[in-house]
C-alpha cells in the first residue's frame, strides 16, 4: 500500500481526500497541527500532529513512511480574515509551502498535488475563467496562494518536483454518506452561513454587497462539491504517478449562482425562511467567478457529480437537520409530558 502524505488532512477537504485515497488502496498519512482541523475527522489512516512548516518533522514523516507523493491542503482560506491579517496568510500559506518543498527535495519525494484557489485570478476579465487567465489576486489570501504556486513551479523547473496545482472555485457541501470526516465545513463560506440562518442558529444572514456588476446585484460563485474535489485529487495523484506533465487545473461546476440564488435554494431545500441584512461589499470580493473546467475533464477524466445547486445545499442541510432531530424529539416529549 503506497503511502501518501496529506498535510491538513484533518480539515474540510483534506479529510475527504483521505477517505477517497483509502478507497483506492492508498495509505493516507495525515499531518495536521489541528489549528482548524478536527481529530475526529481522521478516520482513514495514521495521524501525525505537527506543523506543515516544520521541516524536521516533515523529513522524518516522509522518510519513515516511504511516502510516494504529497497532497498539500494545509492553509488558511478566509479571504476576509486575510484582509485583516495578511502576515498570517503569507506565513502559513506561502512560507509553509516552501518548507514542505524543501523537505520533499531533501527526502527525494517528487510528486505533489497542491490545493490552490480561483482567488489567484483576482477580478476576471470574463467568465468562465480558464487556466491561462492572468493571475492578479486582490486579497492577501489569493496572493499567498499565488506565491506558493510560484514556489511549486520553481522547484519543478529545477527538476526535483512533478506537480499538479488544483485551483478550486467555491468548495461546498458535505459527504452524502454522512461520515464525520467532512462535517467541519467552514462557516465563513456562504452555504453553511445560509443554512445556519435557516436553522435558526443565526438571526440573519449578512449579505455583503447588493450592487455587484451581476444580474441581481449579489456576488456570483461557482460551487464545487467536496466529494468531487476529493476525486480530483485522487485523479491528479494517479496522473502524476503515471508520468503526467506538471500543470494546473480549475475545479468547479462550470456554472455560477448568485448569493440570492443560494438563499432561494436554501428555502426550497429546507422549507424555511432565510432572513438577511444587506451590508457593504467586502474588499477582496470579485463580482463573479465561474470556472472553465474543460482541462480537468479532458486531461484528468474528472467530472463534477453535483452540478445543481439544490443538490449541493441538500448534502449540507442533512447535517443540520440531523442535529435538530434530537432537539425536536425533546421538545415533543416535553409537550406530551
Amino acid at each position: 500500500m503506497e503511502g501518501v502524505l496529506i498535510t491538513g488532512g484533518a480539515g474540510y477537504i483534506g479529510s475527504q481526500a483521505a477517505k477517497e485515497l483509502r478507497s483506492l488502496g492508498y495509505q493516507p498519512i495525515v499531518l495536521d497541527n489541528f489549528s482548524t482541523g478536527r481529530l475526529e475527522s481522521v478516520q482513514w489512516g495514521p495521524v501525525i500532529e505537527a506543523d506543515a512548516g516544520d521541516k524536521k518533522a516533515l523529513s522524518e514523516v516522509l522518510t519513515e513512511n516511504q511516502v510516494k507523493a504529497v497532497l498539500h491542503f494545509a492553509a488558511f482560506a478566509d479571504v476576509g480574515e486575510s484582509m485583516r491579517e495578511p502576515g498570517k496568510y503569507l506565513q502559513n500559506n506561502y512560507l509553509t509551502t516552501v518548507a514542505l518543498l524543501e523537505a520533499m527535495e531533501k527526502t527525494g519525494v517528487r510528486n505533489l498535488v497542491f490545493s490552490s484557489t480561483c482567488a489567484t485570478y483576482g477580478v476576471p476579465r470574463s467568465v468562465p475563467v480558464s487556466e491561462s487567465h492572468p493571475q492578479r489576486p486582490i486579497s492577501p489570501y489569493g496572493q499567498s496562494k499565488l506565491l506558493a504556486e510560484v514556489a511549486v513551479r520553481e522547484f519543478g523547473l529545477r527538476g526535483v518536483l512533478n506537480w499538479v496545482v488544483l485551483r478550486y472555485f467555491n468548495a461546498a457541501g458535505l459527504d452524502p454518506e454522512r461520515d464525520y470526516s467532512s462535517q467541519n465545513e467552514p462557516d465563513f463560506r456562504i452555504i453553511p452561513r445560509v443554512l445556519q440562518t435557516a436553522a435558526g442558529l443565526r438571526p440573519a444572514l449578512d449579505l455583503y454587497g447588493e450592487n455587484h456588476e451581476t444580474p441581481d446585484g449579489t456576488a456570483v460563485r461557482d460551487f464545487v462539491h467536496v466529494t468531487d474535489l476529493a476525486k480530483a485529487h485522487a485523479l491528479s495523484l494517479e496522473y502524476l504517478l503515471g508520468g503526467g506533465e506538471s500543470r494546473a487545473f480549475n475545479l468547479g461546476s462550470g456554472h455560477g449562482y448568485s448569493v440570492r440564488e443560494v438563499i432561494e435554494s436554501a428555502r426550497r431545500v429546507t422549507g424555511r425562511q432565510v432572513p438577511y441584512r444587506g451590508l457593504e461589499r467586502r474588499l477582496g470580493d470579485p463580482p463573479a467567478l465561474v470556472a472553465d473546467i474543460g482541462a480537468a475533464e479532458s486531461v484528468l477524466g474528472w467530472k463534477s457529480s453535483y452540478r445543481e445547486l439544490d443538490e449541493i445545499v441538500e448534502t449540507s442541510w442533512r447535517w443540520y437537520a440531523a442535529g435538530m432531530e434530537p432537539q425536536a424529539a425533546a421538545l415533543s416529549q416535553a409537550g406530551n409530558g
